[in-house]
Protein backbone atom coordinates (compact mmCIF):
# COMPACT_ATOMS: atom_id res chain seq x y z
CA UNK A 1 0.00 0.00 0.00
CA UNK A 2 1.33 3.41 -0.94
CA UNK A 3 2.17 5.88 1.79
CA UNK A 4 0.21 9.13 1.83
CA UNK A 5 2.10 12.43 2.04
CA UNK A 6 0.48 15.81 2.59
CA UNK A 7 2.66 18.81 1.74
CA UNK A 8 1.60 22.41 2.31
CA UNK A 9 2.96 25.07 -0.02
CA UNK A 10 3.83 22.52 -2.70
CA UNK A 11 3.05 24.68 -5.74
CA UNK A 12 6.63 25.92 -6.19
CA UNK A 13 10.15 26.05 -4.73
CA UNK A 14 11.08 23.69 -1.90
CA UNK A 15 7.52 22.40 -1.57
CA UNK A 16 7.23 21.43 -5.23
CA UNK A 17 10.67 19.81 -5.30
CA UNK A 18 9.73 17.83 -2.20
CA UNK A 19 6.38 16.76 -3.64
CA UNK A 20 8.03 15.60 -6.88
CA UNK A 21 10.69 13.62 -5.00
CA UNK A 22 8.11 11.79 -2.88
CA UNK A 23 5.94 11.11 -5.94
CA UNK A 24 8.98 9.62 -7.67
CA UNK A 25 9.45 7.34 -4.67
CA UNK A 26 5.98 5.82 -4.83
CA UNK A 27 4.16 8.08 -2.39
CA UNK A 28 0.67 9.39 -3.06
CA UNK A 29 1.25 13.12 -2.66
CA UNK A 30 -1.30 15.81 -1.86
CA UNK A 31 -0.49 19.48 -2.23
CA UNK A 32 -2.27 21.89 0.11
CA UNK A 33 -1.77 25.30 -1.45
CA UNK A 34 -3.55 28.13 -3.19
CA UNK A 35 -2.08 27.33 -6.61
CA UNK A 36 -2.01 23.96 -8.34
CA UNK A 37 1.44 22.40 -8.91
CA UNK A 38 2.39 21.83 -12.53
CA UNK A 39 2.86 18.09 -12.09
CA UNK A 40 0.01 15.67 -12.71
CA UNK A 41 1.40 13.15 -10.23
CA UNK A 42 0.59 15.53 -7.38
CA UNK A 43 -3.01 15.69 -6.19
CA UNK A 44 -4.10 19.23 -5.32
CA UNK A 45 -6.53 20.59 -2.75
CA UNK A 46 -6.92 24.36 -2.82
CA UNK A 47 -6.05 25.46 0.71
CA UNK A 48 -5.39 28.70 2.53
CA UNK A 49 -3.31 27.68 5.56
CA UNK A 50 -4.11 30.96 7.31
CA UNK A 51 -7.71 29.73 7.50
CA UNK A 52 -8.25 27.02 10.12
CA UNK A 53 -11.45 25.85 8.43
CA UNK A 54 -9.68 25.56 5.06
CA UNK A 55 -6.97 23.39 6.61
CA UNK A 56 -9.46 21.22 8.52
CA UNK A 57 -11.49 20.64 5.38
CA UNK A 58 -8.41 19.74 3.31
CA UNK A 59 -7.08 17.24 5.87
CA UNK A 60 -10.49 15.61 6.23
CA UNK A 61 -10.75 15.33 2.43
CA UNK A 62 -7.44 13.45 2.27
CA UNK A 63 -8.40 11.09 5.09
CA UNK A 64 -11.83 10.51 3.56
CA UNK A 65 -10.23 9.50 0.25
CA UNK A 66 -7.12 7.65 1.45
CA UNK A 67 -8.06 6.51 4.95
CA UNK A 68 -4.80 7.77 6.47
CA UNK A 69 -1.95 10.28 6.36
CA UNK A 70 1.56 8.89 6.85
CA UNK A 71 3.53 12.09 6.38
CA UNK A 72 2.91 15.81 6.82
CA UNK A 73 5.43 18.31 5.44
CA UNK A 74 4.76 21.89 6.50
CA UNK A 75 6.27 24.23 3.94
CA UNK A 76 3.81 27.11 3.52
CA UNK A 77 5.20 30.53 4.28
CA UNK A 78 6.42 33.84 2.98
CA UNK A 79 8.74 36.63 4.09
CA UNK A 80 8.58 40.32 4.80
CA UNK A 81 11.47 42.70 5.18
CA UNK A 82 11.60 45.98 7.02
CA UNK A 83 12.79 47.72 10.15
CA UNK A 84 11.11 46.64 13.39
CA UNK A 85 10.09 50.20 14.21
CA UNK A 86 8.42 50.82 10.87
CA UNK A 87 6.63 47.51 10.23
CA UNK A 88 2.87 47.64 10.71
CA UNK A 89 1.52 45.24 13.33
CA UNK A 90 -1.11 44.11 10.84
CA UNK A 91 1.67 42.87 8.54
CA UNK A 92 3.28 40.97 11.41
CA UNK A 93 -0.04 39.35 12.32
CA UNK A 94 -0.61 38.22 8.74
CA UNK A 95 2.90 36.74 8.62
CA UNK A 96 2.35 34.75 11.83
CA UNK A 97 -1.07 33.59 10.66
CA UNK A 98 0.55 31.94 7.64
CA UNK A 99 4.00 30.90 8.79
CA UNK A 100 3.25 29.82 12.36
CA UNK A 101 -0.50 29.39 12.84
CA UNK A 102 -0.82 27.78 9.40
CA UNK A 103 1.77 25.21 10.40
CA UNK A 104 0.05 24.68 13.74
CA UNK A 105 -3.34 24.16 12.05
CA UNK A 106 -1.96 21.47 9.73
CA UNK A 107 -0.36 19.67 12.68
CA UNK A 108 -3.49 19.99 14.84
CA UNK A 109 -5.77 18.34 12.28
CA UNK A 110 -3.35 15.63 11.18
CA UNK A 111 -2.41 14.45 14.67
CA UNK A 112 -5.67 12.66 15.61
CA UNK A 113 -5.34 10.44 12.53
CA UNK A 114 -1.66 9.69 13.16
CA UNK A 115 -2.36 8.90 16.83
CA UNK A 116 -5.11 6.51 15.81
CA UNK A 117 -2.72 4.78 13.41
CA UNK A 118 0.06 4.65 16.00
CA UNK A 119 2.57 6.12 13.57
CA UNK A 120 3.36 9.12 11.39
CA UNK A 121 5.97 11.66 10.42
CA UNK A 122 5.72 15.44 10.73
CA UNK A 123 8.45 17.49 9.09
CA UNK A 124 8.43 21.28 9.08
CA UNK A 125 10.59 23.51 6.91
CA UNK A 126 12.12 26.20 9.10
CA UNK A 127 15.20 28.30 8.36
CA UNK A 128 18.72 28.98 9.59
CA UNK A 129 17.24 32.43 10.35
CA UNK A 130 15.52 30.75 13.30
CA UNK A 131 18.82 30.54 15.16
CA UNK A 132 20.71 33.27 13.29
CA UNK A 133 18.21 36.17 13.06
CA UNK A 134 18.61 38.34 9.99
CA UNK A 135 18.54 42.17 10.18
CA UNK A 136 15.43 43.64 8.56
CA UNK A 137 13.90 40.16 8.50
CA UNK A 138 13.29 40.06 12.22
CA UNK A 139 9.66 38.97 12.03
CA UNK A 140 10.36 36.20 9.52
CA UNK A 141 13.12 35.02 11.88
CA UNK A 142 10.60 35.15 14.76
CA UNK A 143 8.13 32.93 12.91
CA UNK A 144 10.84 30.36 12.24
CA UNK A 145 12.21 30.34 15.79
CA UNK A 146 8.63 29.90 17.00
CA UNK A 147 8.26 26.92 14.69
CA UNK A 148 11.46 25.40 16.06
CA UNK A 149 10.20 25.73 19.63
CA UNK A 150 6.85 24.24 18.68
CA UNK A 151 8.42 21.26 16.96
CA UNK A 152 10.92 20.57 19.73
CA UNK A 153 8.08 20.47 22.27
CA UNK A 154 5.84 18.46 19.95
CA UNK A 155 8.52 15.81 19.41
CA UNK A 156 8.33 14.83 23.08
CA UNK A 157 4.55 15.05 23.29
CA UNK A 158 3.86 12.68 20.41
CA UNK A 159 6.75 10.24 20.83
CA UNK A 160 4.64 7.82 22.92
CA UNK A 161 2.20 7.55 19.98
CA UNK A 162 4.85 6.46 17.47
CA UNK A 163 4.90 9.84 15.72
CA UNK A 164 8.29 11.26 14.75
CA UNK A 165 8.93 14.97 14.33
CA UNK A 166 11.71 16.81 12.51
CA UNK A 167 12.62 20.38 11.57
CA UNK A 168 14.64 21.11 8.43
CA UNK A 169 16.55 24.41 8.45
CA UNK A 170 17.92 25.47 5.06
CA UNK A 171 20.12 28.47 4.48
CA UNK A 172 19.92 30.46 1.25
CA UNK A 173 17.87 28.68 -1.41
CA UNK A 174 17.33 29.82 -4.98
CA UNK A 175 13.54 29.94 -5.40
CA UNK A 176 10.75 32.41 -6.13
CA UNK A 177 10.64 33.17 -2.39
CA UNK A 178 13.01 36.08 -3.02
CA UNK A 179 10.81 37.90 -5.53
CA UNK A 180 7.63 37.25 -3.52
CA UNK A 181 9.01 38.83 -0.33
CA UNK A 182 6.93 41.80 0.83
CA UNK A 183 9.17 44.82 1.38
CA UNK A 184 8.32 47.54 3.87
CA UNK A 185 11.21 49.86 3.09
CA UNK A 186 10.10 53.46 3.66
CA UNK A 187 12.19 55.86 1.62
CA UNK A 188 14.05 58.58 3.48
CA UNK A 189 13.61 56.82 6.83
CA UNK A 190 16.43 56.57 9.34
CA UNK A 191 16.85 52.93 8.28
CA UNK A 192 16.38 53.13 4.50
CA UNK A 193 20.02 53.07 3.36
CA UNK A 194 21.08 50.36 5.78
CA UNK A 195 18.00 48.30 4.98
CA UNK A 196 18.49 48.61 1.25
CA UNK A 197 22.07 47.38 1.52
CA UNK A 198 21.16 44.51 3.85
CA UNK A 199 18.19 43.29 1.80
CA UNK A 200 20.09 43.62 -1.47
CA UNK A 201 22.92 41.48 -0.11
CA UNK A 202 20.48 38.94 1.30
CA UNK A 203 18.65 38.63 -2.04
CA UNK A 204 21.93 38.19 -3.88
CA UNK A 205 22.89 35.38 -1.49
CA UNK A 206 19.50 33.73 -2.00
CA UNK A 207 19.77 33.83 -5.79
CA UNK A 208 23.21 32.24 -5.51
CA UNK A 209 21.96 29.73 -2.98
CA UNK A 210 21.45 25.98 -3.07
CA UNK A 211 18.79 24.45 -5.34
CA UNK A 212 15.49 23.49 -3.68
CA UNK A 213 16.12 19.87 -4.62
CA UNK A 214 18.90 19.74 -2.03
CA UNK A 215 16.45 20.66 0.72
CA UNK A 216 13.93 18.17 -0.65
CA UNK A 217 16.50 15.38 -0.37
CA UNK A 218 17.09 16.25 3.29
CA UNK A 219 13.33 16.17 3.94
CA UNK A 220 13.07 12.80 2.21
CA UNK A 221 15.93 11.33 4.26
CA UNK A 222 14.29 12.55 7.47
CA UNK A 223 10.99 10.98 6.39
CA UNK A 224 12.38 7.50 5.71
CA UNK A 225 15.02 7.28 8.43
CA UNK A 226 14.19 4.88 11.25
CA UNK A 227 15.50 7.22 13.93
CA UNK A 228 15.46 10.76 12.48
CA UNK A 229 16.98 13.73 14.23
CA UNK A 230 14.67 16.48 15.43
CA UNK A 231 16.81 19.25 13.93
CA UNK A 232 18.45 19.20 10.50
CA UNK A 233 20.48 22.00 8.93
CA UNK A 234 20.96 21.86 5.15
CA UNK A 235 24.38 22.75 3.79
CA UNK A 236 27.78 22.37 5.43
CA UNK A 237 28.48 26.11 5.79
CA UNK A 238 25.09 26.77 7.36
CA UNK A 239 25.51 23.77 9.63
CA UNK A 240 28.81 25.23 10.80
CA UNK A 241 27.18 28.62 11.45
CA UNK A 242 24.41 27.00 13.50
CA UNK A 243 26.87 24.90 15.48
CA UNK A 244 29.06 27.92 16.23
CA UNK A 245 25.98 29.86 17.31
CA UNK A 246 24.86 27.07 19.62
CA UNK A 247 28.33 26.63 21.00
CA UNK A 248 28.58 30.34 21.71
CA UNK A 249 25.16 30.64 23.29
CA UNK A 250 24.82 27.36 25.17
CA UNK A 251 28.18 25.90 26.14
CA UNK A 252 30.64 28.79 26.00
CA UNK A 253 31.13 28.74 29.74
CA UNK A 254 31.43 24.95 29.83
CA UNK A 255 34.04 24.87 27.08
CA UNK A 256 36.02 27.63 28.82
CA UNK A 257 35.85 25.69 32.06
CA UNK A 258 36.98 22.39 30.54
CA UNK A 259 39.79 24.04 28.60
CA UNK A 260 40.99 25.86 31.73
CA UNK A 261 41.02 22.52 33.51
CA UNK A 262 42.87 21.05 30.52
CA UNK A 263 40.08 18.59 29.95
CA UNK A 264 40.18 19.10 26.22
CA UNK A 265 38.57 15.76 25.44
CA UNK A 266 35.39 16.81 27.28
CA UNK A 267 35.36 20.10 25.36
CA UNK A 268 35.73 18.16 22.12
CA UNK A 269 32.85 15.89 23.09
CA UNK A 270 30.63 18.91 23.73
CA UNK A 271 31.51 20.36 20.32
CA UNK A 272 30.93 17.01 18.66
CA UNK A 273 27.51 16.69 20.27
CA UNK A 274 26.30 19.91 18.67
CA UNK A 275 27.83 19.15 15.27
CA UNK A 276 26.00 15.80 15.22
CA UNK A 277 22.66 17.16 16.39
CA UNK A 278 22.52 20.28 14.24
Amino acid sequence: MKKIAVISGASSGIGLSTAVLFAENDYTVYSLSRSKPEDNRIKHITTDVSSEESVRSAIEAVVSTEGKIDLLVNNSGYGISGAVELTELSEVKRLFETNFLGTLACIKYVLPHMRAAGSGRIITVSSVAAVLPVPYQSFYSCTKSSINSLMLSLANEVKPFGIKVSVVMPGDVKTGFTTSRKKNNISESAYSKSEERAVSRMEKDEQNGMPPEKVARCIFRAAIKKHPKVLYTVGFVYKLFVVLSKLGLLIKSKVKCTVRNRNKSQAALLCGYFIYNY
